[in-house]
């Protein structure tokens, strides 16, 4: 195992302890990495506590029936996009039930890039539903560009999405 695989494994093992210590729970959209970032999270002994389903959402008819992403947002800023990303992952979060929603979206290579949109091109959404009545939910996308080759990105894809999410249960403390 490289030093990278153990750093990645470190970060699917801190994201299941910050989740089980909250009593929190996850579900996962994925497009580009194809369901990387829900089996890295069953990975860690004990991901039946906080993981409740992942859902591969390749193609723009699966994100809108699946996640109930807008036909608007995917027509006017594509399946790549912020706006699609935060729509997966709040998707993901409310018909799951759950407390996080985390998705991926992007360009893994090695063609599809474009001037605008390059291979390596990844959006990653996080959404928290917090307590009811509290006005404190929210959801973010971010924008990456991963170098290398289809796998690479991938990988580092959902590596980063695991980040951002762990990033991202440890900012609510004290919220719920």
């Amino acid at each position: 195992m490289s030093e990278r695989d153990d750093e990645a494994d470190a970060v699917e093992a801190r994201v299941g302890e910050a989740l089980r210590e909250r009593g929190h729970t996850v579900a996962v959209a994925e497009s580009l990495t194809g369901g990387l970032v829900c089996s890295r999270l069953t990975d860690v002994p004990g991901s039946s506590d906080y993981l409740e389903r992942g859902a591969v959402t390749y193609s723009n008819d699966a994100k809108l029936d699946a996640l109930a992403v807008s036909r608007e947002s995917l027509d006017a800023h594509g399946a790549v996009s912020a706006a699609v990303a935060r729509e997966m992952a709040q998707g993901v979060r409310d018909t799951a039930s759950t407390t996080w929603g985390v998705s991926t979206t992007g360009i893994a290579g090695p063609t599809g890039g474009t001037a605008e949109k390059p291979v390596g091109l990844v959006y990653v959404g996080v959404a928290y539903a917090a307590p009811w009545g509290s006005g404190e939910s929210h959801t973010r996308a971010d924008r990456y560009v991963f170098d290398g080759d289809r796998g690479e990105v991938k990988t580092r894809s959902a590596t980063q999405a695991l980040s951002d999410l762990l990033a991202a249960v440890e900012a609510v403390d004290g919220q719920g």
